[in-house]
């Protein structure tokens, strides 16, 4: 299993090369499906998905495709899944983006789709990758305003929690001693990344793409 969980996005050439890696393609032979359901829910300026969509684009793929799990029926968007060499998830609202990945059928089949093609998140996409969504973070650290009290469990496609936006201008609780001091209770790793990072995962064997921040709790 093969994923790149960013926080930002492809934003640096080690990001860009790690990605090519791992599809084992050159730009132009590869196809991407693009999955904006976590986008949804946000509210105002979406200037940050299309920025996302034009990272995309300078990559020259051959392909790229664009669907969302509530809009379409499955007969719809699993297709495009099985089409594409990489299935990137958008950000957006996390809780969100796991409900419709639970109701739509797709965390159980996500292990088949994944035995060759790469999954690639972009901050809500990489978290829904993880082991477990943390309300309190989310609600503390990020500002969500969801109404929900109840840790979800995410696909577990990884056995760590992600968190983004380390230092970011829009996120800013999302420093290094707040996060620590909120994942006190979480058992497993917790990766927590800027927008200049990201987590290769081939396997399970993860290694950290950096020109930028990042830190691990629970090594």
């Amino acid at each position: 299993m093969k994923l790149l969980l960013t926080s930002g996005g492809i934003t640096n050439k080690s990001i860009e090369k790690a990605l090519f890696d791992l599809v084992g393609k050159k730009p132009e032979d590869t196809s991407a499906v693009f999955v904006l359901t976590a986008s949804n829910m946000e509210k105002g300026d979406k200037t940050w998905l299309i920025d996302d969509l034009v990272y995309l684009k300078k990559q020259n793929f051959k392909s790229i495709d664009i669907t969302d799990i509530p809009a379409v029926q499955e007969n719809i968007w699993k297709p495009k899944f099985e089409e594409a060499d990489i299935i990137f998830f958008e950000g957006g609202n996390e809780y969100y983006l796991m409900e419709w990945i639970d109701k739509s059928g797709l965390k159980s089949v996500m292990p088949e789709f994944l035995k060759n093609k790469v999954y690639v998140g972009v901050s809500a996409g990489s978290i829904v990758a993880g082991k477990n969504l943390d309300v309190k973070i989310m609600q503390t650290a990020y500002g969500e305003d969801f109404d929900k009290n109840q840790n979800m469990a995410c696909m577990g496609l990884v056995n760590f929690n992600f968190f983004p936006h380390l230092n970011s201008y829009y996120f800013k609780k999302v420093r290094e001693d707040l996060m620590k001091e909120l994942a006190k209770e979480i058992q497993e790793k917790v990766y927590v990344l800027d927008d200049n990072s990201a987590l290769k995962v081939v396997d399970g064997k993860v290694e950290v793409i950096s020109e930028g921040k990042w830190f691990l709790i629970n090594a």
